[in-house]
Formats: structure tokens, sequence, C-alpha cells
């Protein structure tokens, strides 16, 4: 069977290393699809050097893929619209990746239609296959690797995830249609599975390796990670990031990350600032992720940031009893005060009127 190939230009831009947010859902006041605002999330990010932008993940709330919902191809329309069009202005490639959530039938649905509408990448999550054995797990991807080229998704259990075995992803890194992985379970062991895995199956040099680890974002970036395979060492790096905390102060990541690529030389000592820009960033991570409450406000806190920048209209979520948690508020107000130099609110002021004009 011949799979449906990844673009030369898409593979390219992925394998440099990108800023690829995971995209937020603006909703109005009626808990309704606020277009507008929706358009302008997409043109922020954009404008700010995103290289990507992942749309209908969990940051974009995973209840649209719910058919009664009835947003998820509204939501993929209005990013993959903007995407092209920023793609006609800049001559940039954008890597436009689709969430892809369910079991197998509702999956492969999901990668037709981001296929259709001319998504490049599926982002593949496995929630709802809590109970499947590993070899059903690995069925399910070739099914949807079939479909459209995919990206492999470790979810950390707090947001819906499940614990996965090193066995797992050196079985999903043999899948010829794999581009990447997204690794995402706030935890080192774990984030050492993979990339352990994808050294074991000897795919090193064919599947791209992004951090979702949003609590060690900078570190994961820095880090050479080496494995043995066949008594040979194997290196590989973490290149980008597909992040939900990449969904604010956007532009500080796009030049966090261009100066992280700057300075990778081999053999280079790692300047302590950046140690220090990892705590920093991590600290900020956990005022807007909720982490004092189990994550409970993470998608609230990043709308409040969104919202103080008059990005959005308000923080407003699907479900009506998500909110900021208690305490929440304060320490975004804390970590704002503590680390000016990691927002870009001069650069959305700047611009945010031009965005919302343009609509």
């Amino acid at each position: 069977m011949t799979l449906p190939a990844l673009a030369t230009r898409v593979r390219d831009s992925l394998r440099r290393g990108l800023v690829i947010p995971a995209h937020p859902l603006a909703l109005s006041a009626a808990r309704r699809l606020d277009e507008r605002r929706q358009k302008v999330l997409s043109r922020y990010y954009l404008a700010a050097g995103a290289g990507g932008l992942a749309v209908g993940v969990h940051t974009t709330q995973f209840a649209i893929h719910d058919p009664q919902v009835g947003l998820l191809r509204p939501v993929l329309e209005l990013a993959v619209d903007e995407m092209r069009r920023h793609e006609r202005q800049s001559g940039r490639t954008v890597v436009k990746i689709a969430g892809l959530c369910g079991p197998t039938t509702q999956a492969i649905r999901e990668a037709v239609q981001a296929k259709d509408l001319g998504y490049d990448i599926g982002l593949l999550s496995l929630s709802a296959l809590r109970a499947e054995p590993i070899a059903g797990l690995i069925s399910h991807a070739r099914a949807v690797a079939e479909v459209m080229p995919i990206m492999g998704f470790y979810l950390q259990p707090a947001v819906g995830g499940r614990q996965l075995p090193v066995e797992f992803w050196r079985e999903l890194a043999m899948i010829d249609n794999l581009a990447a992985i997204k690794i995402a379970p706030f935890n080192r062991y774990q984030t050492h599975d993979v990339v352990r895995a994808v050294a074991e199956a000897g795919r090193a040099d064919q599947v791209v390796l992004y951090t979702g680890n949003d609590d060690h974002i900078v570190a994961d970036l820095l880090t050479p990670f080496t494995f043995v395979r066949d008594g040979r060492p194997v290196t590989q790096r973490i290149v980008g990031g597909l992040l939900g905390h990449w969904a604010v102060w956007t532009r500080k990541a796009v030049e966090q990350l261009e100066a992280i690529h700057a300075s990778d030389t081999p053999g280079s000592n790692i300047p302590v600032e950046w140690l220090r820009l990892n705590v920093e960033i991590t600290d900020a991570n956990g005022a807007f992720f909720d982490v004092a409450n189990g994550f409970a406000g993470c998608i609230a806190g990043l709308h409040e940031v969104l919202r103080r920048q008059g990005l959005l209209a308000g923080r407003w979520c699907l479900d009506p009893r998500e909110g900021l948690s208690e305490g929440q508020m304060a320490e975004i107000d804390r970590v704002y005060a503590a680390y000016p130099h990691l927002n870009d609110d001069r650069f959305v002021a700047a611009h945010r009127d031009e965005w919302l004009a343009s609509l």
C-alpha cells in the first residue's frame, strides 16, 4: 500500500524545529464560537513567527470532537484558512496539524476530514483507548496512518492520557507514516522512554521529536539524548515544541527557540542563563496551567492571559464549570510581575487592532 506522504517542504520545516502553539478556542459569553476572535488568535500566532498550528487538541478543548457540539469542522476550517492566507502573504510554509480523537472509526473519520481540509499531520490522541492493549493501540495508529501522516502523542494522565511502556513507542516508531512524536508525559522517565524507543527502532533520522512537556520546555530543547542501539550510541535532539504554554507569550517563545538553535554547537557549554530561563518558564506555566489544583484551570488560565492582552473577549470554556481555580488569578498576577521579560504584551498591543480591523 502506498501511504499518503508528508510534503517535502512540510517535512523539512518540521525537522528544523518549530514553535507550534496548541490553538485555544475563542468563545462568546454565550459559549458559542467567536469566529472573529478565533481568526485573531491564528493571526497572532502566525505573525509572532509560529511555524505551525495544532488545532482540535487539548487546548482547543476536546469537547469540540463531540458531534453534538458541532464545532470541530468550523474550527479546523477557520484555522486552515488563516494558515493558507499567511502562506500566500509571507511565502513561508506553515505546518498544519489537526488533533484526532476517539476510537478507530472516529479517528479515521476525523483524519479524512482533516486531510480534505488541507491539514498535513494528524496528532493522534489515545485518550479514548485507555483499556486497549498495546497491540490494539498499534493497529489503531496504523489504520489512521493509512489516511494521513501522524504525530504520536504521549499525553500526561492528569489531563486524559495513559502511561505507555517503551515497547509501545518502539512499535509506534516503526510505522512508516509516523512523522513525529509530541512527548508530553510531564515525566522525565517516560520522556526518556520515547526517545530511547525511537533510537532502538532505528528511526532516529526519520521520526522528529517535539516537546509537549510544558513543565520542562527549555531543558528539553537544550538536551542531547544518547541511547545505545546495536552497540553504538545514537544521539537525538528535541527540535521544537507543540505546546499549550506556547499559546501565550508566543513571540517570546519564537525568540527563545531561535536563540537555542543559534547557540547549539557540539561540545558547547549551556549558559546558566538558559537554566534560569527554564525555571522561570516552568514557574509561569505552573500558574497558567493551575498545577496547584491538578490542572483544573489550565485552559482558563491560558484564556486569562489572552484576555488581558485583548485577544479574547473573556475566558469562557465550553463547560460552564471550567474556570480559574481559587488562588489562580493571584498566581498569574505573581508570575506576570516576576517575569516581565517573558511576556509579549508590547508586540500584541502593536498589532492587535490591525488584526481585528482586517476581519
